[in-house]
């Protein structure tokens, strides 16, 4: 069972060393399928292993000269808005809602990347 935790962990941080935090993607569906956590507890267990890779991921491109600083900052004061809002919003709803935004989020994403 740890190995198959480190396992995920570390294509959760590979995809986010290469995509910018994309691995959140990979860890959600993990726990859940995968390790049987429950759906909510996953998704904070998942934002909590994102900081991590997300602070050292960020050293890297420190040190390549590849952080846009203004935009970053300002981008991270909406984040902390944005996050204690959708914490407050994840209490309210039941897991299948999110499901099913998470589907239609993906497929938006998904289309605007083909096209």
């Amino acid at each position: 069972m740890k190995l198959k935790k480190i396992l995920i962990g570390l294509l959760a941080g590979t995809i986010c060393g290469l995509f910018g935090t994309g691995g959140g993607m990979l860890l959600v569906p993990s726990f859940v399928y995968l390790l049987k956590i429950d759906p909510k507890k996953s998704r904070a267990t998942s934002l909590f292993c994102m900081l991590v890779m997300v602070m050292t991921s960020s050293i890297f491109y420190y040190r390549s000269n590849y952080i846009d600083w203004k935009t970053g900052l300002l981008c991270a004061i909406g984040g902390i808005v944005g996050g204690y809002v959708g914490a407050k919003i994840l209490k309210k709803f039941p897991d299948y809602i999110f499901k099913i935004i998470f589907i239609l989020f993906l497929g938006y994403v998904s289309y605007n990347m083909i096209f």
